[in-house]
């Protein structure tokens, strides 16, 4: 009587097989984040050339080094002033967005108010929905009936009060999580609440606020439809502004001075960021060191 035998499977095949998936999986996802990185990387890279190419293209090519770019552009009466105003509106708009924040979110994270969250969340929502665009027509009528017509002050208002609820929401949280026992030790001794506020709350908070103020800078800076609408005069307007004329007047930018303007554009948020992280490192929590 002769009984058959199931032959033992092999695996010595499997390794190979299992190895040369995981080599290619391995390469698809890091040709994958190349092709990410390259999409990304290509306008960086043209940004940093174009400016110093005398023929600049649309497309990303070694240049042929000159500085004659930014020659031209330094005859342009409102080149440079334009980016100074850049600073003027950005700072105080920062300015009053962090001051009032951190009060506001001071108050509504020690104070008990019936319908807080309710009221915050509102805020925001609203200031989510409703968007700059479609409050321009009432916002101008009020500047016009101030006198805030070509005044950076009132730029400076108007952009203040759209970014106030977001930055107000930010800063709750930073508010929360800071301990009340240093300020009731601070009301033993008979310190006042803005004394509380200045010398044991902002100290804590100080990641939150230079989140807030980098933010409320960024908005800033790129804002072209606030400053566009109120102010009259190029020699108020800010360097988002003045950007839209370095066109011709059939509408083709001009790539030499736009590519330079841009550079100069771009250098003075990137490196606030580059300091306010090696200072901060953006970490979001209020609170002590440990």
């Amino acid at each position: 009587m002769t009984t058959d035998t199931a032959p033992a499977p092999t695996t010595g095949s499997a390794g190979p097989t299992v190895a040369v998936r995981h080599l290619l999986a391995q390469i698809g996802r890091y040709t994958f984040l190349c092709l990410v990185l390259g999409f990304f990387a290509l306008p960086l890279l043209w940004l940093a050339t174009a400016p110093f190419d005398d023929t600049p293209t649309v497309t990303a090519s070694l240049p042929r080094f000159t500085l004659d770019n930014f020659r031209a552009l330094l005859d342009n009466p409102y080149a440079l002033s334009s980016l100074l105003n850049s600073v003027y509106l950005a700072a105080g708009t920062a300015a009053l967005v962090v001051i009032f924040a951190a009060l506001a979110a001071y108050a509504l994270s020690r104070v008990r108010v019936p319908g807080r969250d309710a009221l915050l969340y509102g805020l925001l929502l609203l200031s989510s929905i409703v968007t700059g665009t479609a409050t321009m027509v009432p916002l101008f009528e009020l500047a016009f009936r101030l006198n805030l017509i070509d005044s950076r002050l009132g730029v400076i208002l108007i952009l203040s009060g759209g970014l106030l609820p977001a930055a107000i929401f930010i800063l709750k949280d930073f508010m929360d999580s800071t301990p009340t026992s240093y300020e009731e030790s601070a009301r033993v001794f008979g310190a006042s609440p803005l004394q509380i506020m200045r010398h044991i709350v902002v100290p804590l908070v100080r990641p939150g606020l230079a989140t807030v103020g980098v933010w409320a800078v960024a908005n800033v800076w790129g804002n072209f439809l606030v400053p566009f609408l109120l102010l009259r005069g190029p020699d108020k307007a800010p360097a988002a502004v003045i950007m839209y004329t370095l066109y011709t007047e059939g509408g083709q930018a001009d790539l030499r001075l736009l590519s330079t303007f841009s550079l100069l554009y771009s250098l003075p948020v990137a490196l606030m960021f580059v300091f306010v992280s090696s200072r901060y490192g953006f970490r979001f929590h209020g609170g002590i060191k440990r």
